[in-house]
């Protein structure tokens, strides 16, 4: 291995620790908060870290050992399984964020209709389709042999292994794309902007009843004032910060990935090895990045998380005897009771 590889395989190997523990908390959460788990998004996004706990402990591995071993890691059935796993669980994770943004848009810009629009089982039927679709795609090269592995992007993936069905592979890969990443984008785009446009319009109803109460107040200090102005400024930044995060973290880690695979489709395009591997890598990095992006950095995640540490600390310190797991277990019920 020379330098570059030595360094993307660091990557993979940091990456892959990230994923795992956030992918994980993520979960953990999900399985401990009763409120997580009526919500709808949180069907989304325990789907999104189930498909990215996969790739971390299945697909980033035998990458490691491709770019490691310069070669095939595993034999012919266990590197074309986890090709067909590769292809399943990629395009399961695009439509996962696809459905957090429909999802976060009808409850942004029909908040009043939200629970008619959004019931859990539509949220159910979504999931489904989203198997449905990843799992089409991924017979599919099944029945032609398709799923080998990839010397550019040293793992087990789609690989064209007969010119004579050039045609047909050319064809399923930019429906693939087509349907997976083109039309996760375009929901993402066209989602995220109509919620920002809608965030946008609330900042500045917010900011002409402050400007009024304001001016009413003529006896504020003016540092009140400024602090106010200032205050107003960041919220619109946090608007468009979190909605550039959404969008354009989906195109820096999927789109180098899937521009390449349409690249190399044509005969006289040669893709180099190092650059292959990197676009790979990017697509790594959105398992580690999404828990963050959609879970764990909200308030919600965060108080579970303190609660569980706090309860994990408390046993510690305190050892359960029978008088205190019965008062525990008295307290769980009426927790439970008043959520």
């Amino acid at each position: 291995m020379d330098l570059a590889e030595i360094l993307l395989v660091l990557f993979i190997f940091v990456v892959a620790i990230v994923s795992l523990l956030s992918n994980l908390l993520v979960l953990l959460c999900f399985m401990y908060s009763t409120e997580i788990r009526r919500q709808v998004p949180g069907i989304f996004t325990m789907n999104l870290s189930f498909c990215n706990i996969l790739i971390t402990i299945l697909n980033m591995p035998a990458t490691l050992l491709g770019i490691i071993r310069n070669q095939k890691p595993f034999g012919d059935c266990i590197c074309q399984a986890v090709s067909f796993l590769e292809t399943f669980l990629t395009a399961n994770t695009m439509l996962s964020m696809a459905a957090l943004s429909i999802d976060r848009w009808i409850a942004v810009v029909f908040p009043l209709s939200y629970s008619s629009k959004m019931r859990y089982k539509d949220a159910i039927v979504m999931v489904c389709y989203s198997w449905l679709h990843s799992l089409t795609f991924s017979l599919i090269p099944v029945i032609f042999s398709w799923f080998d592995y990839h010397q550019v992007y040293a793992s087990c993936t789609l690989h064209l292994n007969a010119e004579s069905e050039r045609i047909k592979f050319t064809v399923f890969t930019v429906v693939f794309h087509a349907t997976s990443f083109m039309l996760s984008l375009l929901t993402l785009c066209f989602t995220y902007l109509k919620v920002l446009k809608v965030a946008r319009f609330h900042c500045k109803r917010i900011d002409v009843i402050t400007m009024q109460t304001l001016f009413l107040l003529v006896d504020i200090h003016p540092s009140v004032k400024q602090r106010c102005l200032v205050e107003q400024k960041k919220r619109k930044q946090r608007a468009t910060k979190k909605i550039s995060i959404f969008i354009g973290s989906f195109i820096i880690c999927f789109a180098p990935y899937v521009v390449t695979r349409l690249a190399e489709l044509l005969p006289s395009v040669g893709i180099n090895r190092h650059w292959g591997i990197v676009s790979k890598c990017l697509t790594y990095s959105k398992a580690a990045s999404d828990p963050f992006a959609y879970s764990l950095l909200r308030q919600q995640y965060k108080k579970v998380l303190i609660h569980i540490v706090n309860r994990v600390l408390k046993r510690d310190l305190y050892p359960s005897s029978g008088h205190n797991s019965s008062l525990d277990t008295e307290n769980d019920s009426c927790l439970q009771r008043i959520s």
